[in-house]
This record gives C-alpha cells, structure tokens and sequence, in this order.
C-alpha cells in the first residue's frame, strides 16, 4: 500500500515537471525568434512590427484559449477557423443589412460562436461521433453558411470613427496624439481572458473534471462526474472563443471574404500544442497557450522581414509543431518509464 502511494505522489511531481520544462524551452524559443528577427530582419525592430505581432495574436489567441479546453480533453475542434470568419459574416450582414446596433451584433457573434461550440460537444459527448468528423462537419457548414448568408459578398465592418464603428477601440485605439500604429488594446482583453480561463482550468470545479477527462474519461465518468456535460462546455467554451476571436479579426482587418476561414484552426491548434498542451489530453496550461500563440505570431510577422515568402511560413511552422508533438511524445515516455 505504501509502495502504491509513494507512486500515486511521484507521478503529478513528473507531471508538473515536464510541464514545466516544456514551457520553459517554448519561452526560450519565443525570446530566441523575437532576438532573431530583431537583429536581422530589415526594419523589424520598429514600434509598428510590434502592434503587428499583437494585431495577429488576437484572433489566433482567442480561438486557441478556448481550444485548450477541448484539446485537454483529448478531443479536437477543427472547425474555429471557419466558426470564427462566419460569426463576424452573419453579424456584419446583420449590420449592414437590417441595421441591428453593432453592439448587439458584437454579442451576437460570439452567442453564434457558442451555438455551434454546443452543437459540437453535443455531437461528440452524446452522439459519440469522433471529434475529428463532427468538427470538420461543422467546419463544412460554417464555411458554406458564411457565404450562404453574404449571398458570397464580402463585408466591410465600418471604420473606427464612423458609426458603429466604436468596438474596434477595444482592440487597437487610434486618433490624435497618439502613435500612428495604434494601441493595441486587445493584448489588455487577451491577457484578462487568459488569467481567467487559467483559474477556471486550474482552480474551478469545470476545469477539474475537464482535466480529468483527458486523463482517464472511464475512470471519471465511474466516479460519477457527468462527463456528457462537462465534454461539451469544453466544446461551448471553445465556440464561443472562436465567436471572440471572429470579433477581434472584424475589427483588426475590417473586411471578411467568405469561404475563408480554414487554415486558422492550425495556427491556434499548433500555438496550443507548442505551448506545451498534450494531444493525447489531460495536460495542458492557458500561460503556455499563450507562450505558443506569441511564438506563431513572431514567426508570421518575423520571416517576410528576412525574405521568407509566405509558402515557407507554413513549411516552418509544420516543422515547430512536428517538434513540439515529438517532445510531448518523449515527456510521456519518460513518465511512462518512471
């Protein structure tokens, strides 16, 4: 019994451990990039390239906050990039066509984003669809939803001082004296959201049970937590981040094209999974999240300043992921050895 305890105790001290180291190196990996294209990037070293980086975290930032929660579950969610671009068409429509106040239609996307999050985890927790199938099922209708009500016309949020344009404010403020970049007031919000969401997972009830099912689903559910429900909030939670995050892209870049979309997913997924969250689930911290989010962030804003062409951006971020994926693996052998 004694033996069986000392082994209970070293299992999370290895846990936290390779947590730990994982976002230790992500860190070190961000500063190395950022000094990289500060000392050989042309112009990078510019207060307008950092506004940049943070206009581009945004988005990928919300949308992976909310897909940690499903990725520690073990499950995925490939359908937040299109979520995301199809929540901003609708409301934008719902602006510019039936005249709905841009702040209702700012709540509106991310309850939208929420709707389809539900849909998700009802699909994956009570029907037990794969993840992978009901999420790229919803990353197919939202696609084509998005165009369907845009009649395939693209939509052009209003500027930042004309009517209903205010809500770009909570992003980037803009206007006389100050820098011609802007503010980037969004990193406020990210940075609020992401101590909050830590809480929930780390501190809170939800985060608990959600943790514990990306460790031993079978095992929590005999326990009698009620892992339908707790599955799809991780699901909901995720949908109404990728609502937030079609928020922020609206008022950073203004004008949406439908049919777009796809593609985000694998930035905010690769951010999550460098930031030292585990695939296979039951691991994973919203500051490493974060740490994984700026590292994507600096790569995409970072290489065209040293003549990397945007095709290559991809071929290095699959390379980062691969890496990061293949850490996670040698950290869970090791646990698995010890």
């Amino acid at each position: 019994m004694s033996n069986n305890g000392n082994q209970v105790k070293k299992e999370p001290n290895g846990l936290f451990k390779a947590i730990g180291t994982q976002k230790l190196v992500a860190v070190i990996a961000l500063i190395v990039l950022f000094m990289f294209f500060w000392i050989f990037g042309d112009n990078f070293a510019k207060y307008s390239t950092l506004v940049s980086i943070f206009d581009s975290s945004y988005y990928i930032g919300f949308m992976a906050i909310g897909v940690t929660f499903v990725i520690i579950t073990g499950g995925i969610d490939l359908s937040i990039g299109t979520v995301c671009i199809c929540c901003s068409l609708i409301s934008g429509t719902l602006y510019t066509k039936l005249g709905l106040p841009m702040p209702l239609c700012v709540i509106l996307a991310i309850l939208m984003g929420g709707l389809f999050g539900l849909a998700n985890g009802l699909m994956v927790s009570v029907m037990r669809l794969p993840a992978f199938i009901a999420t790229l099922g919803t990353m197919m209708i939202t696609r084509g939803l998005g165009s369907i009500v845009t009649n395939t016309a693209t939509v052009t949020f209003p500027q930042a001082f004309a009517p209903g344009g205010s809500f770009r404010g909570i992003f980037k403020l803009k206007g006389a004296g100050l820098p011609q970049a802007g503010i980037p007031t969004g990193f406020i919000l990210l940075i609020t959201l992401a101590i909050l969401m830590a809480i929930l997972l780390n501190k809170a009830r939800p985060g608990r049970y959600i943790l514990s099912l990306g460790s031993n689903k079978e095992a929590t559910r005999l326990s009698g937590v009620n892992v339908v429900k707790w599955e799809t909030l991780a699901y909901v939670i995720s949908g109404l981040f990728a609502g937030l995050a079609g928020v922020s892209y609206a008022a950073v870049y203004s004008t949406l094209m439908p049919g777009t979309g796809n593609g985000f997913e694998l930035d905010a997924i690769a951010g999550v999974v460098i930031g030292g969250t585990s695939l296979a689930g039951g691991v994973g911290s919203i500051s490493g999240t974060l740490i994984g989010v700026f590292i994507m962030s600096v790569l995409k804003t970072g290489l065209p300043f040293v003549g990397v062409q945007p095709h290559y951006q991809l071929l290095i971020t699959g390379f980062v992921l691969i890496i990061a994926v293949f850490v996670d693996v040698l950290n869970r052998r090791k646990q698995g050895k010890d």
